[in-house]
């Protein structure tokens, strides 16, 4: 019967992200050889490509697509090759009985120009091999040769179904060495433990890559910090300074530190981060490896969270520090802008009061002249009107031309000063 319900677009998907991560069953003796390429984001294609090229080298069938994970046998051999978010494995595994578990790797029987080409950089390789049970167990002298005199860790894991060895040590081939062996396990059992350890050794790895980096950029915070402390330092003893410039100067300091410290944070954040949630997944690992003690040796646990545990830390502690800087570079940042637009403010009423006090002058001024022109019209004005009534004299009417013009003086004086009124009142009606 067919669905009659509406899937949500994504339902495969999540369910198929439950088997991204799964095992191979594997049956001891068991030879496995392990790369962790760091490759960067995916979305490239390359490290498919490059899978796809070692499948037709030994004559598989090639698949249009591959996704998370892909599994094959190449003959002689079986691959497993997975992608994560920053890096592929590829766990290349032989069932068959050996002399030397780590005196070949099984990488030798690659093409060494498949090798040579692989995308990226390797950050994990491991020769891992699986004693079976019906085999003698290797005594304290032969694990020493096995491990060349290096100190040696090792538990019992799957609540001592097996027991592990490793230096985590990088040998001369290359490879570290991890030695099991197979005292009760089942072929499941067998391929989840081995997939565990594996996975707690690259995730190791790409956790411990933030660590150089914050040493890297420790000093330079530390720089940081003191000219923070300097330029604070002036802020508040030269709060009260008369130079124009010293706000603008102290500001592009500021400005320019904050800048430097957010490219740091920029450049770390993202490694810091991912370290602290591969850290997260070496411990869940580590815990499901569900150890018991070998008298006389470290377990995986005590050994790696005695030099994980303080490197996770350096970062976590480097990136809280840039935080604050950061923080503390914002804060006084808009201190100096508070107080440089104070001093605007401040700037401004003294130009608004000046320009207050030249407006008054204006006024003063206009009505000044006001007063002159009122006088200068009335004089002109006047002296038309003499001019009319000395003529007016001269041609015989009876009048008294200088007497009429004393009469005209406060009427003509009168109207000009009623005129000018009433253009001021005009002009500053329609302004």
């Amino acid at each position: 019967m067919p669905l009659v319900f509406r899937e949500h677009p994504l339902r495969h998907a999540v369910a198929a992200e439950l088997h991204a991560r799964t095992f191979d069953p594997l049956r001891a003796p068991q030879r496995i050889s392990h790369l962790g390429v760091v490759c960067g984001e995916p979305g490239t294609g390359r490290n498919v490509a490059h899978l796809k090229r070692l499948l037709a080298h030994y004559g598989r069938p090639i698949p249009e697509q591959i996704h998370q994970y892909y599994t094959a046998d190449l003959g002689h051999l079986r691959v497993r090759w997975e992608r994560h978010t920053e890096f592929v494995t590829y766990t290349f595994s032989q069932q068959g009985a050996y002399v030397h578990p780590f005196a070949e790797p099984l990488l030798n029987e690659l093409p060494e120009e498949w090798l040579r080409d692989l995308p990226g950089e390797v950050i994990a390789a491991v020769t891992l091999a699986i004693d079976a049970c019906d085999t003698s167990e290797r005594d304290a002298r032969e694990l020493a040769a096995l491990f060349e005199g290096n100190p040696i860790i090792g538990s019992g894991v799957v609540g001592g179904a097996s027991r592990a060895w490793s230096d985590m040590r990088i040998h001369p081939d290359g490879f570290m060495r991890i030695l099991v062996r197979d005292c009760s396990l089942s072929e499941s059992q067998a391929g989840r433990l081995t997939k565990r350890i594996l996975d707690i050794n690259c995730y190791r790895a790409m956790a411990l890559l933030g660590f150089p980096l914050a040493r890297e950029v420790s000093p330079t915070l530390g720089e940081a910090d003191r000219r923070l402390a300097m330029l604070a330092s002036r802020m508040a003893s030269r709060g009260t300074s008369a130079d124009p410039s010293f706000e603008s100067d102290l500001l592009a300091d500021l400005t320019s530190l904050a800048a430097e410290i957010e490219a740091i944070s920029a450049r770390t954040t993202y490694r810091f981060d991912a370290s602290r949630a591969y850290y997260g997944m070496v411990q869940q690992r580590l815990e499901q490896l569900r150890q018991q003690r070998i008298e006389g040796l470290q377990t995986f646990t005590e050994f790696l969270d005695a030099r994980l545990a303080p490197a996770i830390a350096t970062c976590e502690s480097t990136q809280h520090r840039q935080t604050d800087l950061a923080e503390r570079a914002a804060r006084l940042t808009s201190l100096l802008r508070a107080r440089v637009e104070v001093s605007l403010q401040e700037q401004n009423r003294q130009l608004l009061e000046s320009m207050d006090r030249r407006a008054h002058l204006q006024l003063r001024l206009q009505e000044t002249v006001e007063g002159l022109s009122v006088i200068a019209i009335g004089y002109y004005g006047v002296g038309l009107i003499g001019y009319a009534l000395k003529g007016l004299e001269q041609g015989g009417l009876p009048i008294d031309a200088t007497l009429a013009m004393g009469i005209a003086v406060p009427l003509v004086v009168g109207f000009a000063w009623l005129g000018l009124k009433r253009v001021k009142k005009r002009l500053t009606g329609s302004a």
